[in-house]
């Protein structure tokens, strides 16, 4: 078993097409986390000898992430404008490099929902961002690495 460690996990933005993805590494990231969820229908019957039963139904999916208040670093000024201009961009976000075959993570189409900058008055200044899975041509895809 492989332990990897979050410092070596990795946000790409795609700046290509879906086809044709040219990954870029969104450096300016700290504390990154993937929420992965499942809706649930209950399928109880009299069958279940008192027991409830449920089914998984529609997965959900959200990265939250800090970004340095950086105005010229490229990845920020993409999130940045995809925000105010409801824009959406694709990202994968893995758990290394995603050259490398063992890594892997979810690709998808973004909106971006949450913006917020935070002025601590002895830290830089943050932004704090949400996005999740929005309408596409491509579903999210829970993907692996390599070349």
């Amino acid at each position: 078993m492989a332990t990897r460690l979050g410092m070596d996990a990795k946000l790409y933005r795609n700046t290509g097409d879906y086809a044709t993805p040219v990954w870029v590494e969104v450096s300016n990231v700290k504390d990154v986390t993937l929420n992965l969820e499942k809706g649930e229908a209950d399928v109880t019957t009299r069958a279940n000898a008192g027991w409830r039963a449920t089914v998984g139904t529609l997965k959900d999916a959200s990265i939250e992430f800090q970004m340095v208040w950086d105005t010229v670093d490229a990845g920020f000024d993409a999130i940045r404008q995809a925000f105010f201009n409801n824009a959406p961009l694709e990202f994968a976000v893995m758990d290394g490099d995603i050259t490398d075959p063992d890594s892997e993570g979810l690709r998808a189409t973004f909106d971006i929902f949450n913006f917020t900058r935070n002025e601590a008055l002895e830290e830089a200044i943050m932004v704090d961002v949400s996005i999740k899975p929005t309408y596409a041509d491509n579903a999210p895809e829970w993907i692996t690495g390599g070349p």
